[in-house]
């Protein structure tokens, strides 16, 4: 029996490929895996019971113990709603942080696994199309400049009421894209025969319906 089709769209951090993704499958009526919001709930669990960043081994028992509900576009964990929560800059950090390690890793691929339900399935992350589905229909690396990426992020903190300065921002984002690119467990890569998908100058509408007339191709 043939597995039902992944959509993988990976990319940098404050790339909008959260946005696309969900929105790419809401039109399908696929199911959808913000990969992303996993390493997150662990850099929250983490953080919560006081383990260090550098403790690969526990870090990777907490995210193989993880009991997380997705529902309603809400998330939760232990029974609790960390929807906010987990969606903080210093909790976005601490995921990125954590994320090298091969432990925490290599617990989170069964989960993703998981999502893979009928009728499909559209995943982000970092590593969707180059390591947890390697056989997608459709890969994309969904990518935009730094400066860009910048900007977009400063602006839904402050549309959320949250102070922010661009230029710290932007070191940010291009610390985290080289910790991304560099670490030796499943780094940040276009994955052989993704499609590069660049949205500095184009809107999240049309960056939408490109993946969705490439699925529409892979699938004709």
């Amino acid at each position: 029996m043939s597995l039902p089709p992944v959509i993988a769209i990976d990319g940098p951090t404050a790339s909008g490929k959260g946005t696309v993704a969900s929105l790419v499958a809401d039109s399908l009526g696929f199911h959808y895996l913000d990969s992303g919001a996993l390493y997150r709930l662990v850099a929250l669990a983490s953080e919560i019971q006081g383990i260090d960043v550098k403790n690969g081994p526990e870090l990777g028992l907490i995210a193989s113990k993880l009991l997380i509900l997705f529902k309603n576009n809400q998330i939760f964990l232990d029974g609790k709603d960390v929807t906010e929560a987990i969606r903080t800059e210093s909790i976005g950090l601490r995921a990125s942080t954590l994320a090298v390690h091969p432990e925490v890793r290599a617990a989170l691929v069964d989960l993703q696994h998981s999502f893979r339900q009928s009728p499909g399935l559209v995943a982000d992350g970092r590593d969707m199309a180059s390591v947890i589905f390697p056989d997608a229909v459709l890969k994309v690396f969904l990518t935009a400049t730094a400066s860009a990426r910048a900007e977009r992020r400063y602006k839904q903190l402050i549309a959320k009421g949250i102070s922010a300065k661009l230029s710290d921002l932007l070191q940010d984002l291009q610390e985290r894209d080289a910790r991304d690119s560099s670490r030796g467990a499943a780094p940040l890569v276009i994955a052989d025969g993704a499609k590069v998908l660049e949205t500095s100058d184009l809107s999240i509408d049309q960056a939408v319906s490109l993946v969705l007339d490439w699925y529409q191709s892979a699938t004709a």
